[in-house]
């Protein structure tokens, strides 16, 4: 097994505004084939995209899990993406969002109109004698209280089922080399061990990544789950050094992560590390001082784990979280 994920530096788009082909506005996946020589020069190893799939708004609220987003392109379009990339040694991670799905998933669908008889009422957590926010005439579990956002059942066998078969069919058709899940803290435990035994067994050198915000990666990354974790504490602790022109918190995070100590948490662990991504303000507008912007880099870069860049953002696009998502990720194709 290559563990090629160890050596790599990793490049995030979020397709939906990286680059703009046809003049409408919006990023699309011609618009990734024709930034592909970009994308070479900055030596990118891998390609983590943000979700390409059929959904509701954003991407995070899938609708089907084996249909690219109409918006993007269709599946043989993404399929070339795919092709032109690991003809040119990029692998390709995409975003696994298994948490959730939107409100127009077909199977929630089919509980709204039929309820009880509904053979997909137990996918979800669905209480038929209260209601939601959209007056459906019943009650489900969203994710952290957001009713756009339908919690699966990851103990159904037959939604485990239609996950693992997506997985698979994004192998077979794509050839993807690993998954970034959504919410990795929220998923259950034995969901993430049977996945990783589903795509050690598809690929061998299968790359799984979790989104962790806060706690003991280790609950997830170790030899039966995940490969590695989204570095979030020392997320935090990059930006307040640099804007307090301290660095103790920085150094204070990486010796307890992987310091000399027999103690330390993380040695031998391979942690996503970053300075910004879709979900947080970009860098260059979080930066006091935007000539610290190469310099956190190489400090990013610099320190263990998996470097990941988030489009844009290494020629300092700026982009406030407080905004919400449209000032975060609008197009960001570089002037010339």
């Amino acid at each position: 097994m290559s563990e090629w994920w160890k050596k790599s530096v990793v490049y995030q788009i979020y397709p939906r505004s990286f680059k703009d082909s046809n003049g409408d506005g919006f990023g699309d996946l011609n618009g990734i084939i024709e930034k592909l020589d970009y994308i070479k020069k900055l030596g990118a190893d891998a390609i983590y995209f943000s979700p390409v799939f059929e959904s509701d708004t954003h991407g995070y609220n899938t609708r089907d899990y084996t249909k690219i987003d109409t918006r993007l392109g269709t599946n043989e379009d993404f399929a070339q993406v795919c092709d032109n990339l690991h003809k040119d040694g990029i692998r390709v991670v995409l975003d696994g969002v298994f948490n959730h799905v939107g409100r127009g998933f077909w199977a929630f669908q089919d509980v709204v109109k039929n309820r009880e008889n509904s053979p997909y009422l137990h996918w979800f957590h669905i209480d038929l004698g209260g209601n939601s926010n959209y007056n459906d005439g019943l009650w489900y579990e969203g994710w952290e209280g957001n009713y756009d956002l339908v919690k699966l059942n990851l103990q159904n066998e037959e939604v485990i089922t239609h996950i693992f078969d997506s997985v698979r069919f994004w192998v077979d058709e794509f050839d993807i080399d690993g998954l970034r899940l959504d919410v990795a803290y929220c998923l259950d435990h034995n969901f993430v061990r049977r996945l990783r035994s589903l795509c050690d067994g598809l690929k061998p050198d299968f790359f799984l990544v979790g989104e962790m915000l806060h706690g003991d990666y280790k609950v997830l990354v170790n030899e039966g789950m995940l490969h590695s974790a989204t570095n979030y504490e020392c997320y935090k602790g990059l930006y307040s050094s640099f804007n307090s022109m301290n660095m103790f918190e920085i150094v204070h995070s990486l010796l307890r992560q992987f310091g000399p100590d027999n103690w330390t948490l993380y040695k031998g662990k391979h942690l996503l590390s970053f300075v910004d991504n879709h979900d947080v303000t970009r860098v260059a507008s979080i930066l006091s001082n935007e000539a610290h912007l190469p310099l956190i880099y190489a400090m990013q870069f610099g320190m263990p784990g998996i470097p990941c860049v988030y489009y844009g953002s290494e020629w300092g696009a700026t982009g406030n979280k407080h905004d919400g998502d449209p000032a975060l990720r609008l197009s960001y194709d570089k002037p010339e």
